[in-house]
């Protein structure tokens, strides 16, 4: 839609390019920073700016952080031991807001999808290999999404750690939490039932 505006039809399709963000929410949200105090648009471009200068991938792991290595990997009091392999940074903020894990991670950066061609050496696959041909490592957590490209990518993983000795899991998939059965699918129940542990 043309507005009178030039700048502010720019300031629009440039917010309906963030992922998620459709014609409505764009538009609602280019009339927020126009009606907010000159100083809140002001800190919203500063952080942007702040974090394209400063995030970058960690040398180790690749999660995204102002420093390399990233602040988990410099924390000696995880777990040397285990390394959790997801998908994206965004999963290991997932975890460490869980709370449950306290090993080191690996990010892949997506996952494998002969379809769209994305084959193992578009990821980093390598490093975690190499990472575990260091000789630390003695457990591999497979956390890739419980998606088709995730299982391809979490077989592919296990066949090729196994041979070099490492003792490799799968997260267990299953309900989330509040779900009632009948609303469950037939894939969702089933990995809820082979991911069961003795109560």
């Amino acid at each position: 839609m043309p507005y009178s505006s030039p700048s502010l039809t720019k300031l629009i399709e440039a917010l309906r390019k963030l992922p998620g963000i459709g014609p409505k929410s764009a538009e609602r949200i280019a009339f927020y920073i126009l009606k907010s105090p000159p100083q809140e648009s002001e800190a919203l471009v500063s952080a942007i700016m702040e974090a394209r200068w400063n995030v970058k991938a960690c040398s180790i792991c690749f999660f995204l952080a102002d420093t390399d290595p990233c602040p988990i990997c410099q924390d000696k009091a995880r777990d040397q031991e285990t390394i959790c392999v997801v998908e994206d940074s965004r999963d290991v903020i997932a975890m460490e807001r869980a709370g449950a894990y306290k090993g080191l991670y690996h990010v892949l950066g997506g996952a494998l999808s002969p379809l769209d061609g994305i084959g193992p050496g578009d990821l980093r696959i390598s490093e975690l290999f190499e990472r575990v041909r260091q000789g630390k490592i003695k457990e591999v957590i497979l956390a890739t999404n419980p998606t088709m490209t995730g299982d391809i990518t979490a077989a592919h993983l296990a066949q090729q750690l196994k041979v070099m000795g490492v003792k490799v899991t799968r997260i267990a998939h299953g309900l989330p939490v509040g779900t009632e059965l009948e609303l469950a699918d037939e894939v969702t129940l089933n990995l809820a039932l082979q991911g069961r542990r003795e109560m």
